[in-house]
């Protein structure tokens, strides 16, 4: 028993930051309504045209170069629905 008290100790900290990141940039960016991102597509493609998969590409990068986690989620999902509604 004090085995697994001592190992849960010391690995608190790597489990700790496997969740955080985990609701970071994986469950956050989903708790965003599905029609935000419906409008940011709508935009992306009314401003940037056969471009606006590329420019939602670069805001992905944007957000992961400023340690954005959050928006860069949000923007790997305008991405993917970008590239939902290209392939449909």
């Amino acid at each position: 028993m004090f085995c697994f008290f001592k190992w849960f100790i010391f690995t608190s900290p790597i489990w700790g930051t496997f969740l955080f990141h985990e609701w970071e940039f994986s469950i956050k960016p989903r708790l965003i309504p599905k029609e935000k991102i419906d409008g940011m597509v709508d935009q992306l493609i009314a401003e940037h045209g056969p471009r606006a998969a590329y420019r939602a590409y670069i805001e992905e990068d944007r957000a992961w170069r400023h340690c954005d986690t959050v928006q860069q989620g949000i923007w790997r999902r305008v991405r993917r629905e970008l590239q939902r509604r290209e392939a449909g």
